[in-house]
């Protein structure tokens, strides 16, 4: 049904727009009775409880950041079937993000191109949100993603990061630094790893106890893999999230005149599955067995969760599929990990 819906309805919309709406959905399967209802079709079973980072996850799969940016959906999203959820990117300074359209499908690859530029309410709110939510009693592990807010220079981006971090580490079950998105200009840079050290060191003092992993991401050499590897295990964090979305545009199956047209910004969804594979693999082979790696990218089947599990990954994450399978998604995965 949510594929004729799509075919006759979704497509039809703004990217944008149509996320807007699913997320009022979203919300209302968070409310009683319609809560009640939802989690009782798809709850995962008990076989799939998974321990990692500390904690007890329902399934080994989760929502992506940059799905729910603010922490307005993550109760909804618990009660669709989704072991935890990663909500940002947040940054210390509110912002509005790049211009529209920042948002487009590819159908034909079950692919998104995003440029929205960390858009979100800023730190403080989705610190007050994450606050409420961790009150309840029935509630989903929650991650948060934080980035650099876009009017602060680079060479300013560890206070900057350190800032978001004594907002949002007191209040989130885990952290994610992310240092790949390719939509605010120069965050990538910060991945080299003489300037990654001190960033990173910096916000796992001001994270406390709360676990810390950093965001690579899959366009990185294997060299420079390897190195953010070694550094993560060196400054003690607790694992790597593999991986972000990419900027190649190869092996697409829609008009490359199309593409181009949509401009810049990451692309996600399966083609980026076998790189992620690959960068996965790479990091699992870098790091002690008891570091956590969760995966991301190209994640659509519950063949594709398996697989990431296979190859060494603690959790798994998705989100672009989100938009072509529809809100019992993660209960297709759940169920096709039991079987």
């Amino acid at each position: 049904m949510y594929r004729l819906l799509f075919d006759l309805v979704l497509r039809r919309l703004d990217p944008e727009t149509a996320h807007h709406f699913g997320m009022v959905v979203i919300r209302v399967a968070a409310v009683p009775p319609f809560s009640w209802i939802a989690r009782a079709l798809t709850r995962p079973a008990p076989q799939l409880r998974t321990e990692a980072l500390g904690l007890v996850f329902d399934s080994p799969f989760g929502v992506a950041a940059g799905f729910d940016k603010n922490a307005v959906g993550a109760l909804g999203l618990h009660a669709l079937g989704f072991g935890h959820i990663e909500v940002g990117t947040v940054t210390a300074i509110p912002q509005d993000g790049n211009p529209k359209p920042r948002l487009f499908r590819l159908p034909a690859d079950r692919a998104l191109i995003n440029r929205m530029g960390f858009n979100n309410e800023g730190a403080a709110v989705v610190a007050g949100r994450l606050a409420r939510m961790r009150r309840r009693t029935n509630r989903p592990v929650l991650g948060a993603n934080i980035g650099k807010s876009r009017v602060v220079d680079v060479a300013d981006a560890t206070a900057d990061y350190v800032a978001s971090t004594r907002l949002v580490a007191p209040v989130a079950d885990y952290l994610v630094v992310n240092v790949s998105s390719p939509n605010t200009p120069g965050l990538r840079g910060l991945q080299a790893v003489e300037t990654l050290r001190p960033l990173l060191s910096a916000v796992k003092d001001a994270a406390g106890g709360t676990p810390l992993l950093v965001k690579i991401a899959p366009d990185l050499t294997d060299d420079e893999i390897d190195g953010i590897s070694a550094l993560a295990v060196d400054t003690g964090l607790a694992g790597i999230v593999a991986t972000n979305t990419t900027i190649a545009r190869t092996g697409l199956t829609t008009d490359a005149g199309r593409v181009e047209a949509m401009g810049a910004g990451g692309l996600s969804g399966a083609p980026l599955r076998e790189r992620s594979l690959e960068v996965l693999r790479r990091v699992r082979a870098a790091v002690p067995a008891d570091f956590c790696v969760i995966a991301a990218g190209g994640v659509e089947t519950a063949a594709d969760v398996r697989e990431r599990l296979a190859a060494g990954a603690d959790l798994v994450q998705g989100y672009s599929a989100f938009v072509y399978r529809g809100p019992l998604w993660a209960r297709e995965i759940n169920r096709g990990l039991v079987r």
